[in-house]
């Protein structure tokens, strides 16, 4: 692979399908996929865009928020990273690269299913950082059914808590202490717009949260504040090959793009990183796809 932003061909500039079965126990690890996933630990170069900022990054650990919090720090910020515990090995990783750009790192390590633990979250953020200016709700839950009668009570409650709910919480308590000028992101989905028929529950919250931002968007702006959502299409995480998609799925995973393979995560931490930044100014309550052509209606 030749360096991500020389001019080249981008259909080949990451490895393509098919990839080798590789399953692993939800949450699952970073750390165990292959290939493994480009976060940028290499490959992201800042430019000052976040200078002085203050970003908390739910799910930070792996896959899109690990490369919204290299980036980050990349581009001058300070950042917290919340995720399950268990996750542990791959959030020290990111803890490292973003303290190695000379940047506050914050680990807050705990289960955003439990609305106690996403308030408290909220205000470790704010202490331990000095304020907070950036909110990135991106943590996600997504397990495939099969059939609607798989889909149980308890499936469709973990999905809902950890995709919508969490996110009410953590910007319930987040708001009252953004200063004007904040910016509020979260992560919905191409499942918003063209849901696949094994992931009702996970369609059903992507579809929440970009209605929830689009919503909260209209009162933010009274308070000078932007929030946007973005939507992406298959992009190479650990959310897939532990229990998102069927392993023969994860085989092909990204094959049916116009680039025949999945988005690896660095390529869309870009699009992060101008929605935070004051470059992103005039840009509130969109939904922004990163989808590999596909589009989103």
């Amino acid at each position: 692979m030749t360096d991500r932003l020389t001019m080249q061909d981008p259909r080949d500039q990451y490895a393509k399908p098919p990839f080798p079965r590789q399953p692993q126990p939800a949450p699952g690890l970073a750390t165990k996929m292959e290939p493994t996933p480009d976060h940028g630990e290499t490959s992201y170069q800042g430019s000052g865009k976040l200078s002085g900022r203050k970003a908390l990054i739910t799910g930070g650990d792996s896959g899109i928020g690990r490369a919204v919090a290299i980036a980050y720090a990349r581009e001058g910020a300070d950042v917290a990273i919340a995720y399950l515990p268990s996750e542990e090995a791959d959030a020290a990783q990111v803890i490292a690269l973003i303290e190695a750009e000379g940047r506050k790192a914050l680990a807050l390590p705990g289960d955003v299913t439990d609305e106690e633990w996403c308030r408290t979250l909220v205000a470790q953020a704010i202490d331990g950082l000095g304020g907070l200016d950036v909110l990135v709700v991106n943590a996600g839950c997504q397990q495939y059914r099969e059939d609607i009668s798989k889909l149980t009570s308890e499936d469709f409650d973990r999905t809902l808590k950890t995709n919508l709910y969490a996110l009410h919480w953590i910007a319930q308590a987040a708001v009252p202490h953004l200063p004007t000028g904040s910016a509020v992101i979260t992560t919905a989905s191409i499942q918003a717009y063209d849901p696949s028929d094994i992931l009702l529950d996970y369609a059903t919250t992507k579809a929440g949260i970009a209605a929830y931002t689009k919503a909260l968007a209209k009162q933010l702006i009274e308070r000078g504040i932007r929030a946007n959502v973005v939507a992406p299409g298959p992009f190479w995480t650990v959310l897939q090959s532990s229990g998102g998609q069927p392993q023969e799925k994860v085989t092909k995973f990204g094959e049916q793009s116009q680039f025949g393979r999945p988005g690896q995560p660095v390529e869309i931490a870009p699009v992060y990183v101008l929605l935070a930044s004051q470059e992103g100014s005039y840009i509130t309550g969109e939904v922004y796809g990163v989808t590999g052509g596909v589009g989103i209606a």
